[in-house]
């Protein structure tokens, strides 16, 4: 089998085709995202049969859930105990209680909707190997037994890493292909979704939301960003909250090997494990290795998951290779809700921590609520307009830092080169006739050339070698060597004509 640079949930799959927008529309509400928030926002707006529309820039899940391991989880890493030291035991309780619901809901939807999507009922288990972190472990288990959580327990004999000292397993959780789940469920409400379809702007007029695209327009009552990254940034300051992470992921052919569960370490570098069955074989799924999108220390990244791949399997074949994005938020909680007190009837969902699968069925459950004007659990829990995260000052801090940094600083520091020194496979950003430009030569020597800062809000970017793409260090757009955008929250390209 050679799946080749596919996703690994794309094999074997006739991706569904939806129309471009091609005229005006007035619909109640535009869903502006076709992740998988957008798409179980929708799925529940179609359920309750409400007039909407949904529209991406792109191909549907053609990003982050595309590239996803999915995983279906309450176990996000060692998340709990932090919570209950921020903000108390009942906020880390709820946190659990909308996970475990989700989780719920996302398995009977699945039932209901009679979706083969290779749903697997399995335990998830973090683990260490370092000594040091057990007192973590311990101190997950204390709190999640203090919240009366009773499907977790302490284990030590794992046998799929050799090091694996502590580890901690949540019960009865699931994993299963996304790409086959999104393209059954959506199915259902074929003829409301647009793609190819850029929200270049947004204005309220009359009480109504008029989202702009290239050559039309949309009115509606009510909108809802479902984007990766806000494409909008005032006055909800997203960009300020949020930062991107970038996860790394090898997929290898495993032969007769196989293992049920789920795995996360909480060491560093990231391990984050998983199996699947793809065409009759069993496939392994490492991830990790995390950085902050933009970061440039990105040397051997996909050679580390490979050197996990043979631990496990030594006679593994590699398929394939890629990387993904995350908004992390700064208390490690969601931003679900309102957009901002200034917006009214205008709805964000963002910050998903690379946990979407559970925290899209909850964005899904409180939007709706809120367009149906029903008082909901879990509001405040993921309160979108929370400033308290900004308290985290060595974050903040953090992330102002390298803003300001790119935007003021890196732009008179770029060093002075000539084409013909830089190597080949290997981007750098140079002053050519008094002007900045950022330079990608290939491996026979070709070059490209693209405007060498982010056109979301002017920070510097830099080349990522490892994926060969543009990379801005500030709210993680990512551009391709010829300027197009593969991620936001920037929305225009960087070409050089």
């Amino acid at each position: 089998m050679d799946i080749n640079s596919k996703s690994i949930w794309e094999y074997n799959i006739n991706n569904s085709e939806f129309k471009k927008l091609d005229k005006d529309i007035s619909t109640d509400v535009c869903i502006i995202g076709g992740g998988i928030a957008g798409i179980n926002i929708a799925y529940k707006l179609y359920k309750n049969n409400i007039n909407f529309i949904l529209i991406d820039k792109n191909k549907i899940c053609n990003k982050t859930t595309k590239y996803s391991t999915a995983k279906i989880t309450a176990q996000h890493g060692l998340i709990y105990y932090n919570i209950m030291k921020k903000y108390g035991l009942t906020t880390a309780k709820e946190y659990l209680e909308a996970n475990l619901r989700a989780i719920d809901e996302l398995k009977n939807i699945i039932s209901a909707e009679n979706i083969d999507c290779d749903l697997k009922i399995c335990d998830s288990i973090i683990f260490t190997n370092d000594d040091n972190r057990k007192k973590d472990i311990d101190n997950e288990y204390k709190c999640l037994k203090k919240m009366g959580y009773n499907d977790v327990e302490i284990t030590t004999n794992n046998s799929i890493l050799p090091n694996i000292k502590y580890s901690i397993k949540f019960k009865n959780q699931a994993k299963f292909n996304p790409i086959k789940y999104v393209f059954s469920i959506t199915n259902l409400f074929k003829e409301n979704i647009y793609e190819y379809t850029n929200a270049k702007k947004i204005k309220r007029k009359n009480n109504k939301y008029i989202v702009y695209t290239k050559n039309n327009k949309i009115i509606c009552n009510k909108l809802i960003i479902a984007t990766h990254f806000p494409i909008k940034d005032i006055p909800g300051f997203y960009f300020i909250k949020m930062y991107q992470d970038t996860s790394y992921v090898v997929t290898a052919d495993i032969g007769k090997l196989d293992f049920n569960d789920t795995y996360l370490n909480i060491d560093s570098p990231t391990i984050s494990l998983r199996t699947a069955k793809i065409d009759s074989h069993n496939i392994l799924i490492v991830g990790g290795n995390n950085t902050k999108t933009g970061d440039t220390a990105l040397d051997k990244k996909y050679d580390f998951l490979e050197s996990i791949a043979k631990q496990i399997s030594p006679n593994c074949k590699i398929l394939n290779k890629w990387s993904t994005q995350d908004c992390m938020t700064l208390d490690q909680i969601p931003y679900i809700g309102t957009f901002s007190s200034f917006t009214p009837n205008l709805y964000i969902t963002t910050g998903f921590n690379k946990w979407g699968f559970t925290t899209s069925i909850i964005a899904s459950n409180i939007i709706m609520d809120k367009l149906l004007n029903k008082n909901t659990r879990f509001y405040n829990t993921f309160l979108s307009t929370r400033m308290h995260p900004i308290k985290n000052i060595k974050k903040l801090y953090f992330n102002l830092n390298q803003s300001v940094q790119s935007i003021l600083i890196n732009k008179f520091k770029i060093k002075e080169d000539i084409l013909k020194n830089i190597p080949c496979d290997t981007g750098r950003i140079l002053k050519l006739s008094n002007k900045k430009v950022g330079v990608y030569k290939d491996k026979n020597g070709k070059i490209f050339k693209v405007h060498p800062y982010c056109s979301h809000l002017k920070c510097v970017l830099t080349f990522n070698d490892q994926d060969k793409t543009w990379d801005c260090p500030c709210h993680g757009s990512r551009f391709d060597i010829y300027g197009n955008i593969l991620n936001s929250p920037a929305n225009i390209n960087i070409h050089i004509e």
